[in-house]
């Protein structure tokens, strides 16, 4: 008898479980197609950005450079 309660119970929450993930992954597609993740303005910011990050390690390699000499 506990056996049959038991695969209930599982059965239960499967149901339950696929349930709560077919509604999120409903509203992430709703998210998706209203525009939710989309981002133009970050690239257009991140290409400036992108040099100083470049420019800091040389910049180091240089000081350390002429303080040996």
């Amino acid at each position: 008898m506990a056996k049959i309660i038991g695969m209930s119970v599982i059965y239960g929450l499967l149901i339950i479980s696929t349930t709560v993930a077919i509604f999120f992954f409903i509203l992430f597609i709703i998210s998706v197609k209203n525009g939710q993740y989309d981002d133009s303005y970050t690239p257009s910011v991140r290409m400036l950005f992108d040099d100083e990050l470049v420019d800091e390690p040389q910049d180091q390699d240089n000081k350390t450079n002429n303080e040996t000499t």
